[in-house]
């Protein structure tokens, strides 16, 4: 019997399951020989934070592992959703990823009215790391404590600056002052970095940012360190207390870097360019390296990064909340 004899929807039927077969058997070949071209990650933030300091310290790594150049593509802006909603629109092909903060999944979504993108667009592939904030001073604030400079806060008006509205210093600031009892103007900015700058220029007194920012700065002697954000004091700066230990007992603002693949993405090709992180992140050359811009690496399985940013969705939701953080 001839393919022309037979019925119609047997035709349709024998050529749609040869549709799928080639399908799976191209998908199967592309995880297999998967990366073929250059490999590109977004980061949603300006460079000079940590997601753009981590990427840059394995990207050499990377590159010898993959065998195809990975290329950094910084597009910030809105607190990370610009970045977050070209990753969400590209293809499911491996070749597109993000690296960026926690926050865009886990506070984002409170804070923003119109979200360019759902959290369910993207698929976890590893916290890549923890980081905290450093509370800094300019010297001219005169303050060396941070109970000195709520005391300070309470005399006359003061403000900080942060990378921009939602991001982890903002966050962690408000949540401070909501814990400390104390209030501060925010002043925004467009990433960490443009937020140091004017914290050394002393046009804004203080600011709580990221520590791999801040840290060349405190080494110099040009900012004064008061307290760290998370629960351990930062390996690099072992004199500075928590926030805790200055006094705001059970304060804990812990952030992490998280990488993601657009939804659709193989699970085999996540795993692969997991494994590829982690042989870079791991080595103890490059662990030494990001201790020293206050990073410790983890990069943790696709599951264990998701439940940690759904738990830390509902704590900074809940900050977003309180301070009734709404923007476009």
């Amino acid at each position: 019997m001839t393919m022309s004899s037979l019925p119609q929807w047997t035709v349709r039927l024998v050529a749609g399951l040869g549709l799928v077969g080639a399908t799976c058997l191209a998908m199967a070949q592309t995880a297999a020989n998967w990366p073929q071209r250059p490999i590109r990650i977004v980061i949603p933030h300006p460079p000079g934070g940590p997601s753009d300091l981590i990427a840059r310290t394995v990207l050499e790594r990377l590159n010898a592992t993959l065998k195809q150049p990975v290329i950094l593509e910084n597009r910030a802006g809105a607190g990370g959703n610009i970045g977050a909603q070209e990753t969400a629109r590209s293809a499911p092909d491996g070749y597109t990823w993000m690296l960026g903060t926690d926050t865009i999944v886990t506070v984002n979504p409170h804070v923003y009215r119109n979200m360019p993108f759902k959290p369910e667009d993207f698929k976890p592939v590893a916290i890549l790391s923890q980081f905290g904030q450093t509370l800094v001073c300019h010297p001219s604030v005169g303050v060396k404590t941070l109970p000195e400079l709520i005391a300070k806060t309470k005399a006359e008006a003061m403000a900080y600056a942060s990378g921009g509205p939602g991001v982890p210093g903002h966050l962690s600031m408000e949540l401070l002052q909501y814990m400390g009892n104390f209030d501060m103007r925010h002043v925004p900015y467009k990433g960490p970095a443009p937020a140091t700058q004017d914290v050394l220029s002393g046009q804004v007194p203080c600011g709580l940012l990221a520590g791999p920012t801040v840290l060349p700065h405190v080494r110099a002697g040009k900012l004064v360190p008061l307290a760290v954000s998370g629960t351990t004091r930062a390996p690099t700066l072992p004199d500075v207390p928590t926030v805790a230990e200055a006094g705001v007992k059970g304060y804990d603002a812990m952030f992490t870097l998280a990488l993601w693949a657009p939804r659709g993405v193989p699970d085999d090709i996540m795993a692969k360019f997991r494994q590829a992180w982690a042989d870079a992140l791991l080595n103890p050359e490059v662990v030494e390296r990001l201790k020293q811009t206050d990073q410790i690496p983890v990069v943790s399985t696709p599951e264990a990064a998701a439940a940690q940013l759904a738990r830390d969705s509902v704590k900074w939701g809940a900050v977003a909340r309180r301070i009734h953080l709404g923007l476009d």
